[in-house]
Protein backbone atom coordinates (compact mmCIF):
# COMPACT_ATOMS: atom_id res chain seq x y z
CA UNK A 1 0.00 0.00 0.00
CA UNK A 2 1.11 3.22 -0.71
CA UNK A 3 1.71 5.73 1.69
CA UNK A 4 0.91 8.67 -0.33
CA UNK A 5 -2.35 8.96 -2.34
CA UNK A 6 -2.28 12.82 -3.64
CA UNK A 7 -5.98 13.04 -2.77
CA UNK A 8 -5.30 15.96 0.03
CA UNK A 9 -3.07 17.81 -2.64
CA UNK A 10 -5.97 20.58 -3.01
CA UNK A 11 -6.32 20.66 0.63
CA UNK A 12 -9.22 18.44 1.49
CA UNK A 13 -9.66 15.00 2.83
CA UNK A 14 -12.23 11.67 3.12
CA UNK A 15 -14.15 10.95 6.60
CA UNK A 16 -15.64 7.82 7.44
CA UNK A 17 -17.59 7.11 4.81
CA UNK A 18 -15.83 8.57 1.96
CA UNK A 19 -17.34 12.74 2.30
CA UNK A 20 -15.05 15.13 0.91
CA UNK A 21 -14.79 18.37 3.63
CA UNK A 22 -11.59 20.96 3.87
CA UNK A 23 -8.65 19.93 5.92
CA UNK A 24 -9.64 23.45 8.02
CA UNK A 25 -12.64 22.39 9.16
CA UNK A 26 -13.91 21.68 13.05
CA UNK A 27 -14.66 18.16 12.28
CA UNK A 28 -10.32 18.02 11.25
CA UNK A 29 -9.43 20.32 13.99
CA UNK A 30 -10.81 17.77 16.55
CA UNK A 31 -9.75 14.58 15.48
CA UNK A 32 -6.30 15.73 14.03
CA UNK A 33 -5.73 17.28 17.96
CA UNK A 34 -6.76 13.98 19.10
CA UNK A 35 -3.73 12.33 16.87
CA UNK A 36 -1.85 14.98 18.17
CA UNK A 37 -2.71 14.30 21.83
CA UNK A 38 -2.63 9.91 20.57
CA UNK A 39 1.21 11.07 19.67
CA UNK A 40 2.18 12.91 22.58
CA UNK A 41 1.12 10.31 24.60
CA UNK A 42 3.39 7.75 23.13
CA UNK A 43 6.15 10.32 23.83
CA UNK A 44 5.14 10.14 27.49
CA UNK A 45 5.02 6.03 27.83
CA UNK A 46 9.18 6.49 27.22
CA UNK A 47 9.90 8.28 29.98
CA UNK A 48 7.12 6.60 32.49
CA UNK A 49 9.39 3.86 34.60
CA UNK A 50 6.36 1.71 35.67
CA UNK A 51 4.60 -1.17 33.91
CA UNK A 52 1.37 -0.26 34.73
CA UNK A 53 1.69 3.42 33.64
CA UNK A 54 3.45 2.71 30.68
CA UNK A 55 0.29 -0.22 30.02
CA UNK A 56 -2.46 2.23 31.11
CA UNK A 57 -1.37 4.73 28.51
CA UNK A 58 -1.23 2.16 26.32
CA UNK A 59 -4.35 1.65 26.72
CA UNK A 60 -5.54 5.40 26.42
CA UNK A 61 -3.76 5.65 23.10
CA UNK A 62 -5.83 2.58 21.72
CA UNK A 63 -9.20 4.34 23.11
CA UNK A 64 -7.99 7.87 21.54
CA UNK A 65 -8.31 5.84 17.84
CA UNK A 66 -11.72 4.96 19.16
CA UNK A 67 -12.30 8.80 19.93
CA UNK A 68 -10.60 9.56 16.65
CA UNK A 69 -12.85 7.48 14.32
CA UNK A 70 -15.80 8.67 16.14
CA UNK A 71 -15.05 12.28 15.00
CA UNK A 72 -13.58 11.10 11.78
CA UNK A 73 -17.53 9.96 11.48
CA UNK A 74 -20.30 12.91 10.06
CA UNK A 75 -23.02 10.43 12.33
CA UNK A 76 -25.30 13.06 10.16
CA UNK A 77 -23.95 11.41 7.51
CA UNK A 78 -23.51 7.94 8.21
CA UNK A 79 -23.63 5.60 11.14
CA UNK A 80 -20.69 5.52 13.45
CA UNK A 81 -19.23 2.39 13.33
CA UNK A 82 -19.41 -0.17 16.41
CA UNK A 83 -15.53 -0.06 17.20
CA UNK A 84 -15.79 3.77 17.24
CA UNK A 85 -18.30 4.29 19.73
CA UNK A 86 -16.85 5.90 23.30
CA UNK A 87 -18.90 3.99 26.34
CA UNK A 88 -19.33 5.03 29.76
CA UNK A 89 -16.95 2.18 30.89
CA UNK A 90 -14.18 3.76 28.90
CA UNK A 91 -15.00 7.07 31.11
CA UNK A 92 -15.57 5.06 34.59
CA UNK A 93 -12.54 3.46 34.05
CA UNK A 94 -10.82 6.58 33.64
CA UNK A 95 -12.41 7.52 37.07
CA UNK A 96 -11.06 4.76 38.36
CA UNK A 97 -7.38 5.31 37.51
CA UNK A 98 -7.75 8.66 39.35
CA UNK A 99 -9.13 7.51 42.10
CA UNK A 100 -6.61 5.05 42.86
CA UNK A 101 -3.98 7.53 42.26
CA UNK A 102 -5.04 10.26 44.40
CA UNK A 103 -5.19 7.80 46.95
CA UNK A 104 -1.81 7.87 47.40
CA UNK A 105 -1.15 11.95 47.02
CA UNK A 106 -1.00 14.68 49.43
CA UNK A 107 -3.97 16.53 48.74
CA UNK A 108 -3.97 18.87 46.41
CA UNK A 109 -4.50 22.57 47.94
CA UNK A 110 -2.81 24.94 45.51
CA UNK A 111 -1.76 25.36 42.27
CA UNK A 112 1.27 24.02 40.60
CA UNK A 113 3.32 24.92 38.19
CA UNK A 114 3.21 22.15 34.92
CA UNK A 115 7.04 20.22 35.33
CA UNK A 116 8.97 18.67 37.96
CA UNK A 117 11.02 15.73 36.72
CA UNK A 118 10.46 14.93 32.77
CA UNK A 119 8.12 12.64 32.53
CA UNK A 120 5.67 14.68 35.43
CA UNK A 121 7.14 18.05 32.46
CA UNK A 122 5.68 15.72 29.07
CA UNK A 123 2.62 14.65 31.20
CA UNK A 124 1.14 18.44 31.60
CA UNK A 125 2.21 18.71 27.68
CA UNK A 126 -0.17 15.77 27.44
CA UNK A 127 -2.70 17.70 29.20
CA UNK A 128 -3.17 21.13 27.38
CA UNK A 129 -3.04 18.95 24.04
CA UNK A 130 -6.30 17.26 25.67
CA UNK A 131 -7.73 20.47 26.90
CA UNK A 132 -7.06 22.00 23.24
CA UNK A 133 -8.95 18.63 22.08
CA UNK A 134 -11.50 19.63 24.15
CA UNK A 135 -12.10 22.66 23.23
CA UNK A 136 -11.88 21.54 19.43
CA UNK A 137 -14.14 19.19 19.83
CA UNK A 138 -16.64 21.83 21.98
CA UNK A 139 -15.96 24.14 18.40
CA UNK A 140 -17.21 21.30 16.91
CA UNK A 141 -20.63 21.08 18.53
CA UNK A 142 -20.94 24.91 18.31
CA UNK A 143 -21.04 24.10 15.06
CA UNK A 144 -23.92 21.46 15.41
CA UNK A 145 -22.07 18.73 15.21
CA UNK A 146 -24.04 16.20 17.24
CA UNK A 147 -21.28 14.38 19.38
CA UNK A 148 -22.07 12.00 21.87
CA UNK A 149 -21.77 13.26 25.84
CA UNK A 150 -19.57 10.04 26.54
CA UNK A 151 -16.47 11.43 23.91
CA UNK A 152 -16.66 14.61 25.68
CA UNK A 153 -17.03 13.46 29.25
CA UNK A 154 -13.99 10.85 28.01
CA UNK A 155 -12.14 13.58 26.64
CA UNK A 156 -12.70 15.99 30.06
CA UNK A 157 -11.93 13.15 31.89
CA UNK A 158 -8.34 12.51 30.33
CA UNK A 159 -7.36 15.92 30.79
CA UNK A 160 -8.01 15.09 34.56
CA UNK A 161 -6.32 11.66 34.32
CA UNK A 162 -3.05 13.00 33.02
CA UNK A 163 -2.73 16.34 35.66
CA UNK A 164 -2.82 13.32 38.12
CA UNK A 165 -0.74 11.53 36.86
CA UNK A 166 1.71 13.87 36.59
CA UNK A 167 1.53 14.51 40.21
CA UNK A 168 2.36 10.98 40.58
CA UNK A 169 5.35 10.74 38.21
CA UNK A 170 6.94 13.20 40.32
CA UNK A 171 6.25 11.72 43.72
CA UNK A 172 7.39 8.40 41.86
CA UNK A 173 10.68 10.35 41.54
CA UNK A 174 10.97 12.01 44.57
CA UNK A 175 11.06 15.38 42.66
CA UNK A 176 8.57 18.00 44.71
CA UNK A 177 5.51 19.64 42.96
CA UNK A 178 6.55 23.25 41.52
CA UNK A 179 4.28 25.65 43.75
CA UNK A 180 2.54 28.39 42.00
CA UNK A 181 3.36 31.93 44.27
CA UNK A 182 1.69 35.14 42.90
CA UNK A 183 4.52 37.69 42.89
CA UNK A 184 4.73 40.99 44.38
Amino acid sequence: MKIYTRTGDQGKTSLVGGQRVSKTCARLESYGTIDELCSQIGLLVTYCTTEHDRRFLTDIQCQLFVVGGYLATDNSQHEVRQGNIVTEEMVTSLEQEIDAINATLPPFRCFILPGGCRAAAVCHVCRTVCRRAERRILALCEEGAEVDGNVIAYVNRLSDYLFTLARKLNADENHPEIIWQRKK
